[in-house]
Protein backbone atom coordinates (compact mmCIF):
# COMPACT_ATOMS: atom_id res chain seq x y z
CA UNK A 1 0.00 0.00 0.00
CA UNK A 2 1.46 3.31 -0.43
CA UNK A 3 -0.18 7.20 -0.98
CA UNK A 4 1.76 7.64 -3.88
CA UNK A 5 2.27 10.51 -6.15
CA UNK A 6 2.80 13.39 -4.10
CA UNK A 7 4.37 15.63 -6.67
CA UNK A 8 5.65 18.26 -3.93
CA UNK A 9 9.20 18.68 -3.61
CA UNK A 10 9.17 20.92 -0.79
CA UNK A 11 12.74 22.86 0.45
CA UNK A 12 11.75 22.59 3.79
CA UNK A 13 9.25 21.51 6.21
CA UNK A 14 6.99 24.58 7.22
CA UNK A 15 5.51 23.48 10.63
CA UNK A 16 7.30 22.46 13.49
CA UNK A 17 5.50 19.58 15.90
CA UNK A 18 8.46 18.64 17.68
CA UNK A 19 7.56 20.38 20.90
CA UNK A 20 4.84 17.71 21.45
CA UNK A 21 6.47 14.86 19.62
CA UNK A 22 7.21 11.46 21.60
CA UNK A 23 10.03 9.32 20.71
CA UNK A 24 8.86 5.56 21.42
CA UNK A 25 10.55 1.80 20.67
CA UNK A 26 7.16 0.05 21.62
CA UNK A 27 5.35 -2.04 19.30
CA UNK A 28 2.11 -0.23 18.47
CA UNK A 29 -1.09 -2.13 19.95
CA UNK A 30 -2.21 -3.12 15.93
CA UNK A 31 1.12 -4.72 14.82
CA UNK A 32 1.74 -5.92 18.77
CA UNK A 33 0.93 -9.31 17.70
CA UNK A 34 2.29 -9.47 14.11
CA UNK A 35 5.36 -11.46 14.39
CA UNK A 36 6.57 -8.43 16.25
CA UNK A 37 6.37 -5.48 13.97
CA UNK A 38 7.32 -1.72 15.43
CA UNK A 39 6.46 1.73 15.22
CA UNK A 40 8.73 4.37 16.53
CA UNK A 41 10.35 7.92 14.96
CA UNK A 42 12.67 7.86 12.20
CA UNK A 43 16.21 8.46 12.47
CA UNK A 44 18.44 9.92 10.10
CA UNK A 45 20.00 6.79 9.61
CA UNK A 46 16.49 5.21 8.44
CA UNK A 47 16.19 7.83 5.52
CA UNK A 48 18.01 6.30 2.64
CA UNK A 49 15.80 3.22 2.60
CA UNK A 50 12.63 5.29 2.23
CA UNK A 51 12.83 5.87 -1.29
CA UNK A 52 13.56 2.59 -2.27
CA UNK A 53 10.28 1.67 -0.24
CA UNK A 54 8.31 4.32 -2.01
CA UNK A 55 9.81 2.48 -5.21
CA UNK A 56 8.81 -0.94 -4.43
CA UNK A 57 5.25 0.00 -3.08
CA UNK A 58 4.81 2.21 -6.76
CA UNK A 59 5.37 -0.39 -9.04
CA UNK A 60 1.69 -1.45 -8.30
CA UNK A 61 0.47 1.38 -10.22
CA UNK A 62 1.39 -0.28 -13.38
CA UNK A 63 -1.12 -2.37 -13.34
CA UNK A 64 -3.12 0.29 -13.67
CA UNK A 65 -1.71 1.81 -16.14
CA UNK A 66 0.01 4.55 -14.12
CA UNK A 67 3.12 4.39 -15.05
CA UNK A 68 4.10 7.76 -14.59
CA UNK A 69 3.35 7.34 -10.75
CA UNK A 70 5.02 4.12 -10.39
CA UNK A 71 8.25 6.31 -12.05
CA UNK A 72 7.60 9.08 -10.08
CA UNK A 73 10.77 9.99 -8.44
CA UNK A 74 10.62 9.54 -4.18
CA UNK A 75 11.24 12.72 -2.57
CA UNK A 76 14.90 13.77 -2.30
CA UNK A 77 16.84 13.28 0.52
CA UNK A 78 17.23 16.63 2.01
CA UNK A 79 13.18 17.13 1.80
CA UNK A 80 12.89 13.40 4.12
CA UNK A 81 15.92 14.62 6.36
CA UNK A 82 13.36 18.21 7.36
CA UNK A 83 10.43 15.71 7.98
CA UNK A 84 13.01 13.70 10.19
CA UNK A 85 14.08 16.48 12.06
CA UNK A 86 10.95 18.14 12.65
CA UNK A 87 10.10 14.69 14.30
CA UNK A 88 7.48 14.54 11.55
CA UNK A 89 8.17 11.02 10.21
CA UNK A 90 7.91 7.57 11.13
CA UNK A 91 8.93 4.37 10.30
CA UNK A 92 7.37 0.33 11.17
CA UNK A 93 10.08 -1.79 11.51
CA UNK A 94 10.27 -5.91 10.82
CA UNK A 95 11.02 -8.52 13.73
CA UNK A 96 15.09 -8.09 12.47
CA UNK A 97 14.58 -4.33 12.57
CA UNK A 98 14.70 -3.17 8.90
CA UNK A 99 12.47 -0.67 8.01
CA UNK A 100 9.70 -1.62 5.85
CA UNK A 101 7.23 0.94 5.82
CA UNK A 102 7.11 5.06 6.78
CA UNK A 103 5.01 8.04 7.05
CA UNK A 104 5.28 11.81 6.67
CA UNK A 105 3.39 14.26 7.71
CA UNK A 106 3.01 18.25 8.42
CA UNK A 107 0.65 20.72 9.61
CA UNK A 108 -1.57 22.47 6.69
CA UNK A 109 -4.78 24.65 7.76
CA UNK A 110 -4.09 23.54 11.28
CA UNK A 111 -4.05 19.89 10.68
CA UNK A 112 -1.82 17.70 10.20
CA UNK A 113 -1.35 16.55 6.58
CA UNK A 114 -0.49 12.91 5.66
CA UNK A 115 2.04 13.47 2.46
CA UNK A 116 2.94 10.21 2.42
CA UNK A 117 2.95 6.83 3.76
CA UNK A 118 4.21 3.93 1.86
CA UNK A 119 4.70 0.39 2.86
CA UNK A 120 6.69 -2.25 1.05
CA UNK A 121 5.23 -5.07 -1.04
CA UNK A 122 6.58 -7.88 1.29
CA UNK A 123 4.99 -6.66 4.22
CA UNK A 124 1.23 -5.67 2.59
CA UNK A 125 -1.76 -6.88 4.20
CA UNK A 126 -0.47 -6.98 7.72
CA UNK A 127 -2.10 -3.52 9.21
CA UNK A 128 0.83 -1.67 8.63
CA UNK A 129 0.03 1.34 7.39
CA UNK A 130 -3.08 1.69 9.53
CA UNK A 131 -1.06 1.85 12.13
CA UNK A 132 1.31 4.41 11.22
CA UNK A 133 -1.54 6.63 10.63
CA UNK A 134 -2.82 5.50 13.90
CA UNK A 135 0.56 6.15 15.56
CA UNK A 136 0.75 9.89 13.72
CA UNK A 137 -2.77 10.33 14.93
CA UNK A 138 -2.13 9.91 18.67
CA UNK A 139 0.86 12.53 18.42
CA UNK A 140 -1.83 14.69 16.65
CA UNK A 141 -4.50 14.36 19.69
CA UNK A 142 -1.59 14.76 22.43
CA UNK A 143 -0.75 18.65 20.83
CA UNK A 144 -4.73 19.11 20.37
CA UNK A 145 -4.61 19.00 16.67
CA UNK A 146 -8.52 18.52 15.67
CA UNK A 147 -8.23 16.56 12.01
CA UNK A 148 -5.76 14.74 10.11
CA UNK A 149 -5.82 15.23 6.12
CA UNK A 150 -4.67 14.05 2.79
CA UNK A 151 -4.61 13.48 -0.87
CA UNK A 152 -4.91 10.42 -2.74
CA UNK A 153 -6.56 9.25 -6.05
CA UNK A 154 -9.65 8.64 -6.03
CA UNK A 155 -10.15 5.43 -7.94
CA UNK A 156 -7.14 3.44 -6.98
CA UNK A 157 -8.21 0.43 -4.38
CA UNK A 158 -5.17 1.06 -2.09
CA UNK A 159 -6.08 4.49 -1.54
CA UNK A 160 -9.28 6.34 -1.35
CA UNK A 161 -11.25 3.56 -0.54
CA UNK A 162 -8.64 2.10 1.42
CA UNK A 163 -8.31 5.82 3.57
CA UNK A 164 -12.74 5.32 3.87
CA UNK A 165 -12.02 1.99 5.62
CA UNK A 166 -9.25 3.85 7.98
CA UNK A 167 -11.94 6.49 8.75
CA UNK A 168 -11.19 8.92 6.06
CA UNK A 169 -14.05 10.88 4.00
CA UNK A 170 -13.48 12.74 1.15
CA UNK A 171 -13.97 16.96 1.34
CA UNK A 172 -16.49 18.04 -0.49
CA UNK A 173 -14.81 20.66 -3.04
CA UNK A 174 -16.74 23.36 -1.05
CA UNK A 175 -15.10 22.78 1.74
CA UNK A 176 -11.62 22.26 0.81
CA UNK A 177 -8.87 24.52 2.72
CA UNK A 178 -7.33 27.02 1.13
CA UNK A 179 -3.61 24.05 2.55
CA UNK A 180 -5.23 21.62 0.33
CA UNK A 181 -6.38 23.29 -2.35
CA UNK A 182 -2.58 24.34 -3.18
CA UNK A 183 -1.64 20.91 -2.31
CA UNK A 184 -3.93 19.94 -5.27
CA UNK A 185 -2.35 22.66 -7.49
CA UNK A 186 1.02 21.40 -6.77
CA UNK A 187 -0.40 17.91 -7.40
CA UNK A 188 -1.58 19.10 -10.88
CA UNK A 189 1.17 21.00 -12.01
CA UNK A 190 3.09 18.08 -11.70
CA UNK A 191 0.94 15.47 -13.49
CA UNK A 192 -0.79 14.22 -11.32
CA UNK A 193 -4.32 15.19 -12.49
CA UNK A 194 -4.17 12.94 -15.11
CA UNK A 195 -6.22 10.51 -12.82
CA UNK A 196 -8.75 11.63 -10.30
CA UNK A 197 -7.54 12.86 -7.12
CA UNK A 198 -9.60 14.20 -3.62
CA UNK A 199 -9.07 15.71 -0.39
CA UNK A 200 -9.88 13.27 3.04
CA UNK A 201 -10.04 14.01 6.38
CA UNK A 202 -10.61 12.25 9.41
CA UNK A 203 -11.30 13.41 12.64
CA UNK A 204 -8.73 13.06 15.37
CA UNK A 205 -10.03 10.65 18.54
Amino acid sequence: MTFSGHGLVRDRVRHRLAPWAIVTTDPHPLVQDRDRYAIRQATADDLEVLGDIERAAGRCFRDLGMDAVADDDPLPMPVLAGYQREDLAWVCTDPAGRVVAYLIAELVDGNLHVEQVSVHPDHAHRGLGRSLIDTAEERAAAAGVPAMTLTTFRDVPWNAPYYARCGFQVVDEADVTPGLRAARDREAAHGMDRWPRVCMRRPVR
